[in-house]
């Protein structure tokens, strides 16, 4: 008899049969739900990717993602470093950022001579009540471009001589009374040699400058076996090398010996002493910053350059800064004659200190010219040998 039942002609007939193996894959498991099926099929099967499933060729395109990636972050730090270092040197010397890769020669040296006025001062901006535009450290730096020589000079603050229109004060006042010009017009005056250049730098500068090199190294010999103590600054140094960060050096730069509350100083005793450690730091700062590892260094060129921008006030262009850099390479620090004032062969061409009126009003304790009053000459046949 013939089979006389009819075809299945439902949709579910239509459908491709269910390879064995492959129903896990098909249906949701026994009480899972949707969500969390589709979550396990992202996350299984073909699409899951690890190291072992990488081709050489894959491995190689993902390794080379990575590398540009990081190449690009390099890239963005160094040029936002770089940019902020060329901003940072524009606030301080002015002038277009392209001319720290120019080179021009400066003031002064066809003479063979290029001087350089450095004052110090705590500025508005430090917290000190008394005097913050006074110009407690002057010195004169002299480069002989011609024989790769040069010398420092230190100028007491204490100096007693002739501002015009205020009659005979202490030389760290002329910059209160007529500005940077005023000053280097007066240091030029007493020392008889031209100025060709001023930096006026504050006590933040310095620090953050001996900072952002990683510190500096100076020999400390003191008169006292135990080294150095300030009683004013808490400084306490061991004679010999030691390594100062950009605190110890400024806590140095302004140590003389005061004596504070019965606690007494010892190896420094005068601003003679103080004066001879702000030479050694100077000295110290200039092989430091002179070297490839700050100046290849971005991180610490943009920390130097940083402490410049927002605490020097100076006539060097960053062309003139370009050359002043060239020069100071070829003079080593052993052929630049450290001097002072106090101490000229054995002679004191400053000696010790007098108390001074003017007009009925007491000065200070002040120093006076061996020569006499206002007279310069000694302190001028002196500058004029080390040339």
């Amino acid at each position: 008899m013939q089979n006389s039942r009819r075809q299945n002609t439902s949709p579910a007939s239509n459908r491709p049969p269910i390879k064995p193996g492959n129903s896990n894959a098909q249906f949701p498991g026994v009480g899972m739900t949707l969500s969390t099926y589709g979550q396990t099929r992202r996350t299984t099967g073909i699409r899951t990717m690890n190291a072992d499933s990488l081709t050489p060729k894959n491995r190689r395109i993902t390794l080379k993602r990575i590398f540009l990636s990081l190449l690009a972050i390099v890239i963005i730090g160094v040029g936002y470093l770089g940019g902020k270092s060329l901003y940072e040197l524009h606030k301080a010397f002015g002038g277009s950022i392209f001319g720290l890769f120019e080179t021009q020669k400066l003031n002064g040296e066809s003479t063979g001579h290029v001087n350089i006025l450095l004052a110090g001062m705590a500025g508005q901006n430090s917290g000190q009540s008394g005097g913050p535009e006074l110009t407690d450290s002057i010195m004169v730096v002299s480069l002989n471009v011609k024989k790769n020589t040069g010398w420092m000079l230190s100028i007491p603050r204490d100096l007693l001589t002739h501002i015009k229109g205020h009659g005979y004060q202490k030389i760290n006042a002329v910059y209160e009374y007529q500005g940077v010009k005023g000053l280097e017009s007066q240091v030029g005056h007493d020392l008889g040699i031209p100025i060709n250049y001023y930096a006026v730098i504050d006590y933040n500068a310095f620090k953050e400058a001996v900072d952002a090199v990683g510190g500096i190294r100076i020999d400390l010999q003191s008169s006292d076996p135990r080294g150095v103590y300030d009683a004013y600054t808490q400084l306490k140094l061991p004679n010999g090398w030691v390594t100062l960060n950009g605190n110890e050096a400024l806590d140095l730069a302004r140590a003389r010996g005061d004596n504070v509350a019965g606690d007494v100083s010892y190896g420094v005793y005068s601003d003679f002493d103080r004066q001879l450690h702000q030479r050694q730091m100077l000295e110290a700062l200039k092989t430091k910053v002179t070297t490839a590892g700050v100046f290849a260094n971005p991180i610490k060129l943009a920390s130097l350059f940083s402490a410049l921008g927002n605490n020097v006030k100076t006539d060097f262009n960053l062309s003139n800064v370009r050359r002043l850099y060239d020069l100071s390479k070829k003079i080593p620090n052993n052929k630049i004659k450290s001097i002072s004032l106090n101490n000229v062969n054995g002679q004191n061409l400053v000696p010790p200190y007098a108390y001074y009126y003017f007009g009925g009003q007491y000065v200070g304790a002040v120093l006076v010219p061996a020569a006499g009053y206002g007279d310069f000459s000694q302190i001028q046949a002196f500058v004029a040998q080390q040339n």
